[in-house]
């Protein structure tokens, strides 16, 4: 009797989904925790997990939420996580024709309004570290706290290789082979961003500048977004590529967290 009691409690709870694992969960496709909200002429779309201060995370060129499977189940335990598609990419909606950083970064301060949202600890990869570094410059008092892991400023061989401009050119030279977006997002890193290193002064928040040591962002540039940012922090990953969020999520996630819990 006990034995058969205890299995139909097993399964009251397997059809709630109190035992569901957070590995079942496909993040940026989860109706359970997707949003969409309208900014700026596009709908957004956006997934929210846990509770308490506000973390925004931002992904990668051409990527979407789903790049942080690894962070939102560790840093919802800690704070409301909003994981949000850029526009032109994953769930959310834009045009080709008109797409740039500075349109999305102010796309994520637009959705912080609408949220009520006053301020936000940012969490930012890649394309997501450049949106983030300009949401603290462009939209003062919104960014806490900022994290970005390889991030760049502008898009010459200052910061990455000829070889990957040379491969992103090439890319694009054959249009036929390729969606019209990832064509317009590849354009757009071979074009942006075009951030003045002096303006960088403008960001009084803490920040924590990051990369991996073989990553695609060169070192020498990396090091000087950092010396650049006053009161900056600095991270680099031992064996670690452009990816490190994935390759080693236990060693990202654990000093992102010291960092916001400073």
């Amino acid at each position: 009797m006990k034995k058969l009691l205890c299995i139909l409690i097993w399964l009251i709870f397997s059809a709630t989904g109190l035992f569901a694992q957070s590995v079942s969960i496909e993040y940026g496709n989860n109706p359970l925790a997707g949003h969409y909200a309208l900014v700026n002429g596009i709908q957004l779309y956006y997934e929210t997990y846990g509770s308490g201060e506000p973390l925004i995370m931002l992904h990668g060129n051409g990527g979407s939420i789903n790049a942080f499977s690894n962070q939102i189940p560790f840093f919802e335990k800690y704070y409301q996580v909003i994981a949000i598609d850029s526009r032109l990419q994953g769930k959310s909606g834009g045009s080709p024709e008109t797409i740039s950083y500075e349109l999305m970064a102010s796309d994520f301060c637009a959705l912080m309004d609408q949220l009520q949202i006053k301020s936000a600890n940012v969490l930012g990869w890649s394309d997501g570290g450049i949106d983030g570094i300009l949401m603290a410059m462009n939209c003062q008092g919104k960014v806490n706290k900022l994290a970005i892991s390889g991030a760049n400023i502008v898009p010459d061989s200052s910061a990455v290789t000829n070889a990957d401009i040379l491969g992103m050119k090439e890319f694009v030279a054959k249009p036929d082979k390729a969606s019209k977006v990832a064509v317009a997002l590849v354009q757009m890193m071979i074009d942006q961003p075009n951030i003045p290193n002096e303006s960088l002064k403008q960001i009084h928040c803490p920040v924590l500048v990051m990369a991996g040591d073989h990553d695609i962002i060169k070192a020498e540039h990396t090091l000087k977004i950092f010396q650049s940012i006053p009161g900056a922090s600095l991270c680099i990953f031992p064996d670690s590529n452009h990816g490190v969020c994935q390759q080693h999520p236990e060693l990202f996630n654990q000093t992102v967290l010291a960092f916001f819990s400073k």
